[in-house]
Order: structure tokens, then sequence, then C-alpha cells
């Protein structure tokens, strides 16, 4: 592991830590940095601010690595493993998505929970000849329906289990993602 990458994943865990005991607004860079014994000047070489350090989390805990999610069969195994550690990092993310700002964490999710949408719907729709504006309307309904309960799950305690949660998404899901594409096609 290169130093750089020490040197990420130092500063993520301070903030990790740093957001056990308080609100991710009330964190400064200085915070962060102090915390794990660097200086800010080291964090700023390193993330632009502390809301690109969530999304980092995110995606290297989360996103990277992971099978291929836009392949319609394998996406309710993703959707439960990615709510599994949204769960794993229960206050983190509660924290997380009820801070509001201009890069705040909600805003990537959205962005990346589209682009594994949009990558779905292009899986299912190979054969079936529909307009770009029509898909990524589609991928927009989805994402923002994915988000959105996941968002509510996540801020009201995750109360019911990550398999319950996908299996209630995939009775609305299934059939329905490939019945829009089939009726945004011409005929």
């Amino acid at each position: 592991m290169s130093e750089s990458h020490i040197t990420d994943k130092a500063i993520a865990e301070s903030l990790k830590q740093l957001m056990k005991i308080k609100p991710l607004s009330k964190i400064s860079i200085n915070d962060i940095a102090e915390n794990c014994g660097l200086n800010r000047q080291t964090f700023y070489y390193h993330f632009k601010d502390k809301y690109e350090l969530v999304n980092w989390i995110y995606y290297t805990e989360a996103v990277s690595g992971k099978a291929d999610c836009s392949n319609y069969n394998s996406w309710s195994g993703e959707m439960y493993k990615t709510l599994v550690y949204l769960m794993e990092n229960k206050s983190f993310y509660i924290n997380a998505l009820s801070t509001p700002g201009q890069n705040a964490f909600d805003g990537y999710f959205f962005e990346n929970t589209f682009e594994l949408i949009m990558g779905i719907i292009n899986d299912i729709s190979t054969n079936i000849d529909i307009d770009a504006s029509d898909k990524k309307f589609i991928a927009d309904f989805y994402a923002n329906a994915f988000v959105g309960i996941t968002v509510q799950w996540v801020k009201s305690g995750m109360e019911i289990s990550p398999k319950i949660l996908v299996d209630k998404l995939n009775k609305i899901v299934e059939g329905s993602m490939l019945g829009a594409i089939k009726r945004y096609a011409p005929i």
C-alpha cells in the first residue's frame, strides 16, 4: 500500500472517530487533521473538503471492488451488501446523511446509484430500441426511489433488516423496469 493511500486511510479513520461524537457539520478540517496527527495542509493535499472525504470513504468501502452491479440479475444481491455495509457503519451514515451542504453525501450517493441503475437499464435494454433521454428518465426515476427509500431507512434508524428491505424493493422492481423500458420503446 502506498504512503499516500495509508495517509488517506488515516484521515478517513480520523473522521469516522470524530463522527461518533460530533455531527459532521461541527467537524472542522483542523479537527480531522489534529485527530490523526497531521496538519491542515496535508489534509488538503489528499482531499478537497470533508464531504469529498465522506464520499471517498463510501466509494472505497462500499463501491470499489464490488461485483458488476450493472447486471439486472445481480442488483438485489449488491443492494443487500450495500445495506449491510450501511448498517455496519450506522452512526457514520446517519450523521453523513443528516448533514446538508453543497457537496454533501446524499448528492454523491444519488450520482453513484444513478450510474448503477443506468448500467442495469443498459443491460436489460440491449435488444430494445429506446431513446437515450428516455433511458436517463427511467434511471432518474429509479435512482430517486432507491436513494429516497435508503435515506429514509438510514435516518429512521435502520429498523428493518437489509434482507426485508431488499425483498420489498425486489417486489416493486421485478418486471417493472423492463416494462417501463418496453413502454418507452417505439412500436
